[in-house]
């Protein structure tokens, strides 16, 4: 019998359906572990709390890509691997600076991603080696696919990377064309850190999918970039950051979080389909936050997030106890960015820029496997129908 799928008793099959695969095990992999009950994320076996402050983004992208934190050497042929790499193909810039005009946020980035094959004379290469070197490739692209839309979307040149930064200084780079200061680029380090992987989600599974079928993985980029679109799953942050404002003090929070409830809205950032405690990614970016605080002097933001938090968190354990609903990533996230002083409409853009990571070091595991992801179905429509000439019908 297939998992998910169990048929009734002798009064006629009835069948039950595992909605949104909840429970199903779709995959057996060494990238991520997502524990929910303890509230624990590891990255080959690195719990998200050893890496914290310790690593670089592209540190967490080697270790994703290849199973293993990399050596100084293997470190700096990276960093020059992907240096080497943001410049964006002339006719990939051509669609851009035409598009741009006309669309916004993952809705160019989804366009945008997909013109990233262009000058890849061994797209349809399938082998893990391939692959590894074309998903440094992507993940040095994204950033400048969104800095470079951005500008262009609101009149403005693009500015070209520069040689010596790194992921999150070069997106900041290109996207204001000054350097940014080093608070701000630790502080966006740690979120795409954050929020490089996360085990089988939407997304993830979408990337692993297309890449069963043998496609390529900048058609299985894209099409995770257009799963992560959706609000269910991606853009998350920008609410966050507009219900701190209506909250404006920590008075007003409890007031704020009961209407919500009352009226049957959901509370931004709180509730995980996995996690039964707080995501330790929320921990993760808060100690992020507070450094940030610490620097730019203003804890303003932080103080209220935190205040927000706590209400929330006591004020669901009374509404509906038993839930086990607790800050996510989205959060902090929103606090995290917003200090950078990236715009709102960035916000689930620069999210795939960090989960490009994940994706792409998914899709190489998955071009190992031999068979096509091809779950089933069952039937629950009408049968027995007869065909009537349209004029009878």
């Amino acid at each position: 019998m297939n998992a998910g799928l169990q048929h009734g008793a002798a009064g006629g099959d009835t069948p039950q359906v595992a909605r949104g695969l909840e429970g199903i095990v779709a995959a057996a992999t060494q990238i991520a572990e997502v524990d929910g009950e303890r509230g624990r994320l590891t990255f080959r076996g690195y719990d998200i709390g050893e890496l914290a402050g310790r690593v670089t983004f592209e540190e967490v992208c080697y270790l994703l890509w290849h199973g293993r934190l990399p050596g100084q050497a293997e470190y700096d042929a990276l960093r020059a691997e992907m240096s080497g790499a943001r410049q964006l193909p002339a006719p990939a810039l051509a669609a851009l600076r035409e598009l741009a005009p006309h669309a916004d946020g993952m809705h160019i980035l989804r366009m945008g991603a997909s013109t990233l094959s262009l000058g890849d004379a061994d797209i349809d290469r399938m082998d893990v080696e391939a692959n590894q070197r074309r998903a440094a490739r992507l993940q040095a692209q994204m950033p400048a696919l969104v800095a470079h839309a951005y500008r262009l979307k609101n009149g403005q040149d693009i500015v070209q990377p520069k040689a010596e930064h790194g992921v999150a200084q070069g997106f900041l780079y290109m996207l204001e064309g000054e350097e940014p200061e080093p608070a701000r680029v630790d502080a966006l380090n740690a979120y795409l850190v954050a929020v490089s992987e996360h085990g089988l989600n939407a997304s993830t599974f979408t990337g692993r999918v297309v890449i069963s079928t043998n496609s390529d993985m900048v058609s299985a980029l894209t099409a995770a970039i257009c799963s992560l679109k959706g609000p269910r799953h991606g853009g998350v942050p920008g609410p966050v950051l507009k219900m701190l404002g209506e909250i404006g003090s920590a008075d007003k929070a409890e007031a704020y979080i009961r209407r919500e409830l009352t009226e049957g809205r959901r509370i931004m950032g709180f509730g995980h389909r996995i996690y039964k405690v707080r995501d330790p990614r929320g921990a993760f970016l808060s100690e992020a936050a507070e450094k940030m605080a610490s620097i730019t002097g203003d804890p303003s933001l932080l103080a209220l997030t935190k205040a927000v938090e706590e209400t929330t968190v006591r004020v669901l354990a009374e509404v509906k106890p038993g839930r086990d609903l607790y800050a996510n990533v989205e959060l902090f996230a929103a606090l995290i960015l917003h200090s950078v002083g990236v715009p709102s409409e960035l916000f689930t853009p620069i999210f795939a820029i960090g989960r490009t990571a994940g994706w792409t070091a998914h899709m190489i595991e998955q071009m190992e496997e031999t068979k096509i992801i091809r779950p089933e179905s069952v039937y629950v429509g009408p049968r027995g129908l007869t065909w009537k000439p349209l004029s009878e019908r």
